[in-house]
């Protein structure tokens, strides 16, 4: 397997295809995921002659069940320690769901002079939990909940979130896919219950507006406006407005999941945007 070491000593897993004098593009998975939930993007992306990297989050898939730094200032350094290892330079960022979070963190933090353009799919920013200063987020009660099922029955909790509203499965007349279910089960149990856990802290209550202030690459904000994961109110609709320099599509009855089941539609849009 690909992996590399971070300084903290934790084995991070990443795969890397393509020519490796294209264009990178690097992919950010969602909770509770891994790389290979973008399988369908980067075998796209690889057969229009584009260098695609994606990794497994610290505990997430084949990297490391290290114990601790399940907070978005290491899963960022963790991004860049890849980016150093692999060279990558120019380029595009794209980062699904608590991925986007990562992604947005990473190209504040990291990306100067390495990123040509950034894409957020669903994502969490500007913050999900409900506080003061965003009265329209959802209340920590929500996120308690979620902890609370995964200590409980991981493995029925995960069924039941990829079997309806992860992808839209449990709206009226929605066919439900069993692979996809299958898969996404497949991925999530694959990870450490306790990064996962962890994790639900860091993609709720992480704050991105100073990271969305900063970045001025090119940014595509792309959000379903049936997202049950991530409410389209309080996350791309913000997002867009505090970004120096984005593009917001919003696409009708399209789910949280929208990458897998709507692939047909998000490839082509992202192509056209990474040439644009």
């Amino acid at each position: 397997m690909s992996t590399i070491t971070t300084k903290d000593g934790t084995e991070i897993y990443y795969k890397d295809w393509g020519p490796k004098d294209a264009q990178p593009i690097v992919f950010h998975h969602g909770w509770p995921l891994s790389a290979d939930d973008w399988d369908t993007q980067m075998l796209f992306f690889v057969g229009k002659g584009y260098r695609t990297i994606a990794h497994d989050r610290r505990g997430h898939g084949r990297s490391a069940q290290v114990s601790g730094g399940h907070d978005m200032d290491r899963y960022a350094a963790d991004v860049a320690a890849v980016v150093e290892h692999l060279g990558l330079r120019d380029a595009i960022h794209i980062g699904h769901s608590t991925g986007g979070g990562e992604a947005t963190h990473y190209v504040a933090r990291h990306g100067n002079g390495r990123t040509a353009k950034l894409v957020l799919i669903g994502a969490v920013p500007p913050i999900m939990v409900k506080t003061p200063a965003n009265s329209g987020g959802l209340p920590l009660e929500v996120f308690d909940g979620l902890r609370k099922s995964l200590a409980g029955n991981r493995a029925q909790f995960y069924f039941d979130f990829a079997s309806g509203p992860f992808y839209g499965f449990n709206r009226p007349g929605a066919k439900p896919i069993s692979g996809v279910i299958q898969n996404w089960w497949r991925q999530a149990m694959m990870g450490s219950a306790k990064a996962q856990y962890d994790g639900i802290k860091a993609f709720s209550e992480t704050d991105f507006t100073e990271d969305l202030k900063v970045i001025d690459v090119p940014t595509l904000v792309m959000h379903g406006d049936d997202d049950q994961i991530v409410p389209i109110a309080d996350s791309a609709l913000l997002s867009s407005r505090i970004l120096k320099r984005a593009t917001l599509k919003v696409y009708e009855k399209f789910p949280h999941g929208m990458c897998t089941t709507h692939a047909d539609t998000v490839n082509p849009d992202l192509l056209a945007f990474i040439r644009s």
